[in-house]
């Protein structure tokens, strides 16, 4: 059974490739049904050098190499129809905004408070203790991009995709970064460290 990647899963890669100076990263089979690629709109809009080749079916649904460099973010406004079809990326967006110049607005994702954990708040704590500028105004996230982070011991909060995201954010911090528990991990992606300690290397 030929399965695509989960396009989920390979997001926090597609931003590390994004933050990380001279990296360059295909992921192969990658499921690209537009219903859930809201992230590779989000960081085209951020100007990222992304592409997908390869492109074909499988089992009815659309697949692709998405290959991606590191890249010049900017800050932009997501809402509307990106916040379903990138609902579950979004924690890792943040991390690419924190990166980014100017300002990126995240509008109508209150569902992010009722997932694992409030991962608007997960992320905040995490990110603002990097140094990051991560406020909220009414309903809206605004992250206003800072360069380089620092380096910290970061909590997961049991969430296995604020985990994932702090591992990416701590990629290209100032320092080492650490994540108080990644067993949550296992949830979604088992071999999550693995393979990003693979492209490390």
């Amino acid at each position: 059974i030929d399965v695509p990647g989960d396009i989920s899963g390979a997001a926090f890669f597609m931003v590390g490739a994004t933050i990380v100076k001279d990296s360059a990263v295909t992921l192969r089979s990658v499921g690209v049904n537009p219903t859930r690629t809201g992230i590779i709109d989000i960081l085209n809009k951020m100007g990222a050098k992304i592409t997908i080749e390869n492109a074909k079916e499988i089992a009815s649904e659309p697949v692709g190499d998405i290959i991606i460099e590191s890249s010049e973010l900017r800050g932009t406004t997501i809402e509307g129809d990106l916040i379903p079809r990138s609902i579950d990326e979004l924690p890792v967006v943040m991390v690419a905004a924190a990166y980014a110049k100017g300002t990126t607005i995240i509008k109508g994702a209150q569902e992010l408070k009722v997932k694992e954990t409030d991962r608007i708040s997960s992320m905040a704590a995490n990110l603002k203790n990097m140094g990051a500028k991560f406020n909220l105004k009414g309903d809206d996230i605004v992250i206003e991009g800072t360069g380089p982070l620092k380096g910290i011991t970061a909590m997961s909060f049991g969430d296995h995709r604020t985990a994932m995201s702090m591992a990416i954010a701590g990629l290209a911090a100032k320092g080492d970064t650490t994540i108080d528990d990644t067993a949550c991990i296992a949830k979604s992606y088992p071999n999550f460290l693995k393979d990003l300690n693979s492209l490390l290397t």
